[in-house]
């Protein structure tokens, strides 16, 4: 979980705080230059939290039920219910960037591609366990919204 200090700041350094961020973001004009901030500017787990909450927003864009999120990205329905009311009822930021991944040819082929992963998603628990699970996901994965 995500946590801040318990000392507030004020308001006035917080503004400031956050344009200084938003500036240094939209300053970042290579993908090499995004790569090293990132990598210097979040830990792992970070990355990873912010890329799973970002499959997530594109998952359910593409039509994708909750068990099926859940069972690709291995997040709890709490977090993709998160994500899913942000989609509806926030800001626009979360339809603005799933609307350009459907946008990128290159981003569709992934997200195409991601019902051969989910079918071949290998289990530990047996053959008969696997068939099942690739029948539920590949049933899941066919009844999906294109972009």
């Amino acid at each position: 979980m995500t946590q801040v200090s318990k000392y507030p700041l004020r308001k006035d350094v917080e503004q400031r705080m956050l344009e200084v961020f938003r500036s240094t973001i939209s300053q970042l004009k290579s993908s090499e230059e995004i790569e090293d901030f990132l990598e210097d500017f979040l830990s792992p787990v970070e990355k990873i939290m912010l890329a799973k909450r970002l499959s997530i927003a594109v998952l359910l864009g593409k039509g994708y039920a909750y068990e099926t999120i859940r069972g690709i990205l291995r997040v709890t329905p709490p977090t993709i219910a998160s994500v899913s009311i942000r989609l509806k009822y926030a800001g626009k930021g979360y339809k603005r960037i799933v609307e350009k991944i459907a946008q990128d040819g290159r981003s569709r082929e992934f997200w195409d591609k991601i019902g051969d992963i989910i079918i071949n998603i290998p289990h530990s628990k047996g053959a008969s366990l696997q068939r099942q699970k690739k029948e539920y996901y590949k049933k899941k994965f066919q009844n999906r919204k294109a972009f």
